[in-house]
């Protein structure tokens, strides 16, 4: 498997990474510095600009809600009802790995 057939495997992981983690806040809601570190931590490699690239492609989905306004540059992302659906396994979004029984 070259590089480039690997990379849509790894966007689908981080995008989904990006959705699992919001559920875990209390307000559904982590800003992208938080989930940068977070995509990382869970093994999936990702530059700032690839996981502000995911956020924003989650909200065109649907799946998330962003502030990309804040002061200092800061994006936060919200997630919608869809995006925890997905995040679940409830529902499935082509573009986003569906979680399997044991994630």
């Amino acid at each position: 498997m070259s590089q480039n057939d690997f990379a849509p495997f790894i966007e689908e992981h981080r995008r989904l990474v990006i959705l699992r983690v919001l559920t875990t806040d209390r307000k559904y809601r982590a800003n992208d510095s938080m989930l940068y570190g977070e995509v990382n931590r869970f093994g999936v490699t990702s530059s700032r600009d690839q996981v502000r690239s995911s956020m924003h492609w989650l909200a065109e989905q649907g799946l998330v809600r962003i502030e990309d306004d804040l002061p200092g540059g800061v994006c936060v992302a919200t997630l919608t009802t869809r995006g925890h659906d997905v995040a679940s396994g409830l529902s499935t979004v082509p573009g986003v790995k569906r979680p399997g029984p044991e994630d």
